[in-house]
Order: structure tokens, then C-alpha cells, then sequence
């Protein structure tokens, strides 16, 4: 049975094996901007750092599907303040969020993890006042694509490069998730 929840701080282990995980995934070079090689070179001390900040910020949150006690899949959600900018050092202009790291194990890929991962995230961010939830998904992740669309992400238009190559811009206004959970 699948749920969902944000990790703990004590995890980091297990954060740190789930993302070189992910980051082993053969569309791993269009989905992450990082690689394993570099995420490998981290000492433990920044996995610890990065999954408490993960599990306590009201910043930040990481949230996990777990199926059976195994972990299949995760998130991040990052608030963006008006003002700040984002990695692509695009400037916020309002109170919002942005969904990255996303990934679900091949095996439960379409049977609504990644939704229920998004519900998470956007509850988590909805709670804390966002106005709109946003991600960039590269322009060859036609998978990925399709599983933002259907949970009512749409495109903005914008297209940017990152290390990763170019990514479509989506965004949703979370009107409709009043009774989305606030977990975490």
C-alpha cells in the first residue's frame, strides 16, 4: 500500500541512496541537473545537511512514496519568495512554488505515484500561501510531460536551457486544491 509523507531528518541515507538511485536512471541526463558522479563526490555531512533542511524548512519540504516500507519515488518543493530567483536565475515576482528532483521507480511509473506526489507538494505549498506551483521538465521528456499535464500543470510558453538542455516552463494555479492535504 502506498503513502506518502515528507522524510525525516535521520534519512539522510536513505535520501542520499534514493537520489544516486535516480540519478543512475537512463533519462537521468534530461531529468536532474546533477549526475551521479557528482552526487557521489558529496560527504556525509551535506547528505545529513540537505535532508534536514528537506525534512524542517518552511522553505522546503521532500516528500517520499513509500510502497511496502520501500521508497518509490520522491520530490522537492521550494517556495520562491517575490524577489528571489531560481536557478535559472529567473526573479519571482509573487509568492510561489517549484517542484524538482522529481522521480518515480520504472515500476511504479502510471499507477499514480507521481500524483500522489504532486498532491503532497502542492498541499505543502498551497498551506504556505503560493499562488502557483511550477517545474521545467526538459522538451524530449515527453513522459514526464504527460503526467504534469494530466495533474493539470500548463505550459507557459517559456522555454530555457539549462545544463540539462531545454525546458519547457509549466505552471499551476492551485485554485482547485483546497482539499489537497497539507502533510508535512
Amino acid at each position: 500500500m502506498r503513502s506518502i509523507r515528507r522524510v525525516r531528518a535521520d534519512e539522510w541515507e536513505a535520501v542520499r541512496d534514493l537520489r544516486l538511485e535516480s540519478l543512475s536512471d537512463p533519462l537521468a541526463s534530461i531529468a536532474f541537473l546533477d549526475t551521479r558522479a557528482n552526487a557521489q563526490t558529496h560527504s556525509d555531512d551535506f547528505w545529513r545537511d540537505r535532508t534536514a533542511r528537506a525534512a524542517e524548512s518552511d522553505d522546503g519540504a521532500q516528500f517520499v512514496a513509500e510502497d511496502d516500507g520501500m521508497w518509490v519515488g520522491s520530490l522537492t518543493v521550494l517556495l520562491r519568495r517575490p524577489g528571489a530567483t531560481d536557478h535559472l536565475e529567473r526573479t519571482a515576482s509573487r509568492l510561489g512554488a517549484d517542484v524538482v528532483g522529481v522521480w518515480v521507480r520504472p515500476t511504479h511509473r502510471g499507477d499514480g505515484t507521481i500524483d500522489a506526489l504532486l498532491e503532497a507538494a502542492v498541499g505543502w505549498a498551497v498551506a504556505r500561501g503560493a499562488e502557483t506551483v511550477s517545474l521545467d521538465v526538459h522538451v524530449d521528456n515527453h513522459r514526464a510531460q504527460g503526467a504534469y499535464r494530466r495533474f493539470g500543470f500548463r505550459e507557459t510558453g517559456e522555454v530555457t536551457q539549462s545544463v540539462a538542455g531545454r525546458e519547457l516552463r509549466m505552471t499551476l494555479a492551485p485554485s482547485h486544491s483546497d482539499d489537497v492535504p497539507a502533510d508535512g
